[in-house]
């Protein structure tokens, strides 16, 4: 198998939290113990609830976020310290889109001047080669030059997304680590630049990580998918076959609240309780208190990811398979 372009071992980040004024500090894990690789010209796509874990996973895959233990390898080389100039160039080949396509531009700047920024910071081309590079680029997000003239406040909010795509093609990177891109977005924007996302990837032969909490963006660009309760993995595998056939109870609730052609609505999987506090994180399998098929070993034993077959991992007790390797492996 050829070397992942992204490789994540045993990554996990906590905070330390004061509640109210004089509170005592508490820890909060935001991620624990995370583990996944990505292929050039893959996409994962990260699903879950708010609170997850997933931005922050974004976050240090980047290395915008140092972990606290365990390790990110980009192209077969680990993160490079920040401020760096081996931590500049893998910059360069990294990039990010943002939730928020108007808090992530400068509104006092012109859209052309912000997709330029990145060819000035890395210095790359001649005055004329780095105009003719915006055209291009902006051409690419199905905009055009009178676009790159306006500032963000006289784009909508699909052109401004559009000119943070483009922005963050600007260094030619190999990889976007794209956090809910979309989720600010009417629902008809929302399929136009996720299709136009689609077909940047098979042109440039890009590598993404996708973050969402919509399954249905999820389903349209992942090739592999991985699902996330409290900080943690439950269910990893390829994405048409998770979809399917999802074997984790959290993953088959959010594939069944999911609208897809031929399924009743009657089906649904309606989950009690709101997620847990992650300051306050249950014993043993962190989903527990909301699984219907919950036992006793679930609350006091912490499920491992454990290959179910060669294209899925499943982290629960209950699943025939993972629960009888885990307990060959102890």
């Amino acid at each position: 198998m050829t070397t992942p372009l992204v490789e994540v071992q045993a990554i996990s980040r906590t905070y330390r939290m004061r509640s109210g004024l004089f509170g005592r500090p508490i820890s909060v894990r935001a991620v624990d113990n995370l583990s996944f690789s990505i292929q050039k010209g893959e996409t994962l796509g990260i699903v879950g609830e708010s609170g997850s874990g997933k931005s922050t996973t974004g976050r240090m895959v980047l290395g915008l976020e140092p972990p606290d233990q365990g390790s990110v390898h980009f192209d077969g080389a680990p993160i490079a310290a920040p401020g760096t100039a081996a931590w500049r160039a893998q910059r360069a080949r990294m990039q990010m889109i943002f939730q928020d396509p108007l808090g992530a531009l400068d509104r006092r700047l012109a859209a052309a001047a912000q997709i330029r920024e990145p060819l000035d910071i890395h210095n790359i081309g001649t005055k004329a080669e780095r105009d003719a590079r915006v055209h291009e680029l902006l051409r690419s997000v199905d905009l055009n030059d009178s676009h790159g003239a306006r500032y963000p406040g006289a784009l909508s909010g699909g052109q401004r997304q559009r000119i943070v795509l483009a922005r963050a093609l600007a260094t030619k990177p190999d990889f976007l680590v794209c956090d809910e891109p979309v989720s600010a977005l009417d629902v008809s924007i929302q399929a136009q630049v996720v299709n136009l996302l689609i077909d940047l990837q098979a042109r440039l032969g890009l590598t993404m990580l996708f973050i969402s909490h919509d399954l249905r963006v999820i389903r349209q660009i992942s090739s592999k998918v991985a699902v996330m309760y409290l900080g943690r993995i439950v269910e990893f595998g390829d994405a048409d076959d998770l979809f399917a056939r999802p074997q984790h109870p959290y993953t088959q609730a959010l594939v069944s609240a999911s609208p897809a052609p031929g399924r009743r609505s009657s089906n649904r999987i309606v989950l009690t309780g709101d997620p847990p506090n992650p300051a306050a994180r249950p014993s043993g399998c962190a989903f527990h208190p909301r699984c219907r098929h919950a036992t006793a070993r679930c609350a006091v034993e912490v499920p491992q990811l454990t290959a179910l077959d060669p294209q899925r991992q499943v982290a629960c007790h209950l699943v025939a398979g993972a629960s009888s390797q885990a307990q060959d492996a102890a």
